[in-house]
C-alpha cells in the first residue's frame, strides 16, 4: 500500500507559518486584509467564500467581501477592482470565477494589480511564472503541488515528471515551475497516444486532466509518486480525483488522496500569498 501524502498536514504547516506572519503584520499596524469580489449569489461561489473565510480566520487574515449584482456592468466591476488596487489596507484580491457570460472575464481579470493577484490569474502573473521574474504570484493549485513535494522531501532535480493535463491554470504553469526545479517534464493529455507507455516512465506522475478514471492501474508502475490534482464528482455525488485510487495505491510508492490532498493545500497557499514577502 502506498504512502499517503496528506494535503491536510501540509496545509496545517503553511497555515501556521501564515499565522505567524499575519500576527507580525498586525503588530506593525498593517493587518493583512483579503478583499473578495463576488458577482451575485451563486451557491458554488458562496460555498467557496465560506471555505476561504474559515481558513482566513484560522490564519489571522482579515476578510472583506464586495458583492456586486448579477447584472453588473464591465465598467462597474472594473471600478470595484480599481478601488481595491488603490486601497493600501487591501493586501490581496480574490475575484470569484467564472463571471457571468455578459462580462469580459479576461479583460476584467487583468485589471487586478499583479502584486494583489493572490491566485495568479492575470497575464502578468502568468508571465512571471514562464519568465521566472517573480512578478505577481503563481497560480495556487500548481504551487500547492510543489509545496506538497517539498514538504515530503521529494527532490525534483533530475527526475522524470509526467503531467497529464495542459490547462492554463494547472498543467502549463506547473510544467514551468517543475522545470525551474530542474525536473525533466513531459506534458500529456487525454488525447495522447499510448498514454500508459508514457506515464509508466515517470518518477513522478501528476494528473490534472479533470476526468474520473484518467489514471488506472495500467498507467503506473512500482516506485512511482502520484499526485492527483483532479476534483470530480461521481454519479452519487462523491468527490473523487482523476486517479483510480484503490487500484493505483496498491502499486505505487506514494499518492495524494482526494479529498484531503492537493485541494486542501490550495486555499492555504492563497492565504500564504497575502503575507508573502511582507514579513521575513
Amino acid at each position: 500500500m502506498a504512502k499517503i501524502l496528506s494535503g491536510k498536514e501540509v496545509a496545517a504547516a503553511i497555515a501556521a507559518q501564515t499565522r505567524r506572519k499575519a500576527d507580525a503584520m498586525k503588530d506593525s499596524g498593517h493587518p493583512p486584509l483579503l478583499r473578495i469580489i463576488r458577482v451575485g449569489e451563486k451557491k458554488s461561489d458562496l460555498s467557496y467564500e465560506r471555505g476561504v473565510r474559515k481558513r482566513a480566520e484560522a490564519c489571522g487574515v482579515d476578510l472583506s467581501v464586495d458583492v456586486l449584482p448579477e447584472d453588473v456592468s464591465d465598467a462597474d466591476i472594473k471600478e470595484a477592482i480599481g478601488k481595491a488596487n488603490l486601497d493600501d489596507a487591501v493586501h490581496g484580491i480574490l475575484l470569484l470565477l467564472p463571471l457571468p457570460r455578459h462580462l469580459n472575464e479576461k479583460e476584467i481579470i487583468n485589471c487586478i494589480a499583479p502584486e494583489k493577484d493572490l491566485d495568479g490569474a492575470t497575464d502578468i502573473s502568468m508571465l512571471g511564472v514562464y519568465k521566472g521574474t517573480n512578478e505577481g504570484f503563481a497560480p495556487c493549485t500548481p504551487e500547492a503541488v510543489v509545496r506538497i513535494l517539498d514538504y515530503y522531501g521529494i527532490d525534483l532535480s533530475g527526475k522524470d515528471v509526467v503531467i497529464v493535463g495542459r490547462s492554463l491554470v494547472v498543467g502549463k504553469p506547473l510544467a514551468q515551475m517543475l522545470m525551474a526545479r530542474n525536473a525533466t517534464v513531459t506534458t500529456c493529455h487525454t488525447k495522447t497516444k499510448d498514454l500508459p507507455e508514457k506515464t509508466k516512465r515517470a518518477d513522478i506522475l501528476i494528473s490534472a486532466a479533470g476526468h474520473i478514471g484518467t489514471i488506472k492501474a495500467e498507467h503506473v508502475r512500482e516506485g512511482q509518486i502520484v499526485i492527483d490534482v483532479g476534483i470530480n464528482f461521481d454519479e452519487s455525488g462523491k468527490m473523487t480525483g482523476d486517479v483510480d485510487f484503490e487500484d493505483v495505491s496498491n502499486i505505487v510508492s506514494a499518492i495524494t488522496p482526494v479529498p484531503g490532498g492537493v485541494g486542501s493545500v490550495t486555499n492555504a497557499v492563497l492565504l500564504a500569498h497575502i503575507c508573502e514577502g511582507r514579513v521575513q
